[in-house]
């Protein structure tokens, strides 16, 4: 099991993506591959708690490894049924606000899978929050067959254009495979 330096309990990776698999297989492969690296290394599973979609596949893999998940949700999204309860723990919240900030509290590091708005936004909330040293804890893309290739342009033209700094810019670190991805964010974590 790999521990935190910091805290001593087991390292935890969050991971953000969709509730949805997405249109290619290559997306639902890549959660499958990402959550057996996540039980080979030792590390516990953060996410949104729903049964569904990429955030399904990857809990699934997680915990048929043998491995510990922790899922967040909020109660509305309990209450339509979409909370995997097979979870190592589940974690009920009153809105998606507190949602991200439990995650964001119970992990070393964040790594986001191809999803849509709510992906992006608790993405982008992790990645500000560094940004302003609300946590120094490192953020990735698995950038799934260029799925995240207009965000890094994004970014990339932010810098160009003065809206970014580059160190800033640095705060988001991307890769197309899952293990490297992972020793990228676990030396930073």
């Amino acid at each position: 099991m790999s521990r935190s330096p910091e805290t001593g309990r087991e390292r935890r990776i969050c991971v953000f993506c969709g509730s949805k698999p997405g249109a290619k297989k290559a997306y639902r492969d890549a959660a499958r591959r990402l959550g057996e690296s996540i039980v080979a290394r030792g590390l516990t599973l953060v996410y949104g708690g729903a049964d569904a979609g990429l955030m399904g596949v990857v809990a699934d893999t997680v915990l048929r490894g043998g491995g510990k998940v922790i899922g967040v949700i909020p109660g509305g999204l309990w209450e339509a049924d979409f909370a995997h309860r097979g979870l190592t723990e589940l974690h009920r919240v009153a809105s998606l606000h507190e949602r991200k900030a439990r995650m964001m509290e119970l992990s070393d590091a964040f790594l986001s899978l191809p999803g849509g708005y709510g992906t992006l936004d608790e993405l982008t909330e992790a990645v500000t929050w560094a940004q302003l040293g609300l946590h120094g804890k490192p953020c990735g893309l698995l950038n799934v067959e260029g799925f995240f290739d207009p965000l890094i342009a994004f970014l990339d033209q932010a810098v160009r254009e003065g809206f970014l700094r580059p160190r800033h810019r640095a705060l988001v670190t991307h890769d197309s495979d899952p293990e490297r991805l992972l020793d990228r964010l676990l030396d930073g974590a």
